[in-house]
């Protein structure tokens, strides 16, 4: 008896790359999470966070720091500046942010300008 042909079309084999292809990289993500980690783990070092807290984390800073970014641009452009200094950024989080808040961020804020300035 003769094969009948099967009705189900050849499945197709994973491409091989050649030799001048490169094999596509997974795009890559930027996300704050390692930071927030190693600052939870300063603060509260028995303490975790779930992968909804991370994300809620991560929007948090992405919208405080474009805030201060816009902020620090709008000031810039008021004093016909066309450079962002810390000096920009500092008015801008002393406009944005409370009081006592305010005031911790710009002294940790200095310190780390101070830090990098040095190193």
């Amino acid at each position: 008896m003769a094969k009948t042909p099967s009705k189900k079309a050849p499945s197709k084999a994973a491409k091989k790359p050649t030799d001048g292809a490169k094999k596509r990289s997974k795009k890559r993500v930027e996300s704050y999470s390692t930071y927030i980690y190693k600052v939870l783990k300063q603060v509260h070092p028995d303490t975790g966070i779930s992968k909804k807290g991370m994300s809620i984390m991560n929007s948090f800073i992405n919208d405080i720091f474009e805030r201060i970014a816009g902020e620090a641009g709008k000031l810039a452009t008021y004093n016909k500046k066309a450079t962002l200094s810390s000096r920009e950024i500092q008015t801008a989080v002393r406009l944005m942010l409370p009081g006592e808040l305010a005031k911790h961020a710009v002294s940790e804020g200095t310190k780390a300008v101070t830090k990098f300035s040095s190193a």
